[in-house]
């Protein structure tokens, strides 16, 4: 199975491909991809190096262009996807079903993948997907079962993708209107969630406010930690108690179903995490690695490591099993 590696920064792609992911995914600095923050991303000679970089040590780059292109601006993404195939990206990670179809039109060669914001969850839309515009590869979005994912290949030969370790999105993926509520940008249509632009910090009488947009996401005493004021991780009053109402700060964990997955027809295993250190990136992806190569060797999946990088250092295997039903 292959191991495709979030890369933020071009230290992390390196990172990653020493560390023996075989896949790499990143984005250009603009609002072209979902992950579209200060600091991130490659621009068009940092993604021509890494592309090089990467193929000299026998790895893959797909680039993600996976926001949904504005009308009348509909340069800023073409321009992305010519510029991909230009660095020599493996293939680019679309969910606009317009950039679909220019993909296919005026890029026929580049291979394209069909992003996670499309939330594509059943066999007959990934291959009205593939009928239409081509696509070779689908990520799954995460409310799916291992059974769920095993009858969907059994009805398809495109390939897939499954996210198996780090944040979760409890919403419809690339259907979320949160941010945008809140801030009036998303990471459907700017490549931003929650952008800190929009982040206040206030301190008063011994309380101290996590805002976003004007909306109070956390308050906590003054020395406590105060978490990052994402709305769908807030803490809100309900009912006369406080608490996550929409989502707990825990990260996916799918590690030990690997065997699963495998047998469910998945191609490839996918980390989350383009906003994380080198660091983390590195060792994730030897954790995994190890997972991989044993389980194609035929032995025992060696004990995981990754619990101390979790967020809120606890860990779910969220919808794979789905034990709300």
């Amino acid at each position: 199975m292959e191991i495709v590696c979030p890369a933020g920064t071009p230290a992390a792609l390196r990172a990653a491909v020493k560390a023996g992911a075989h896949t790499i995914y990143c984005g250009f600095a603009d609002e072209s991809n979902a992950r579209n923050f200060p600091g991130l991303n490659f621009d068009r000679n940092e993604m021509r190096d890494g592309v090089s970089f990467a193929h000299a040590h026998g790895a893959k780059v797909l680039v993600a262009i996976n926001t949904f292109a504005r009308a009348g601006e509909e340069a800023i993404w073409h321009r992305a996807i010519g510029d991909a195939q230009t660095c020599g990206a493996d293939a680019v990670i679309l969910a606009d079903p317009g950039l679909l179809a220019f993909t296919a039109h005026h890029h026929p060669t580049l291979r394209r993948h069909l992003s996670v914001q499309a939330a594509a969850a059943n066999a007959d839309i990934i291959n009205f997907y593939a009928q239409e515009f081509g696509i070779k590869r689908v990520v799954l979005p995460r409310v799916l079962s291992v059974p769920e994912i095993a009858a969907i290949n059994a009805e398809t030969t495109i390939e897939t993708e499954v996210f198996v370790f780090g944040g979760l999105c409890v919403m419809a993926e690339g259907r979320c209107s949160l941010s945008s509520y809140a801030t009036g940008q998303s990471p459907n249509m700017n490549g931003v969630c929650s952008p800190a632009s929009h982040v206040k910090y206030s301190q008063d009488h011994g309380v101290l406010d996590a805002r976003l947009g004007g909306y109070t996401i956390h308050r906590v005493g003054k020395n406590d930690p105060a978490p990052y004021p994402t709305l769908c991780k807030g803490c809100f009053g309900a009912g006369g108690k406080t608490g996550h109402l929409f989502e707990d700060p825990v990260s996916l964990n799918a590690e030990r179903l690997i065997p699963q997955l495998q047998k469910a027809g998945v191609t490839a295993l996918k980390i989350e995490g383009r906003q994380r250190s080198r660091s983390y990136v590195a060792q994730v992806v030897r954790n995994f690695r190890a997972a991989v190569d044993a389980l194609d060797a035929g032995k025992p999946l060696p004990e995981g490591m990754l619990a101390r990088l979790s967020e809120g250092q606890a860990m779910t295997t969220g919808a794979y099993k789905k034990t709300w039903r």
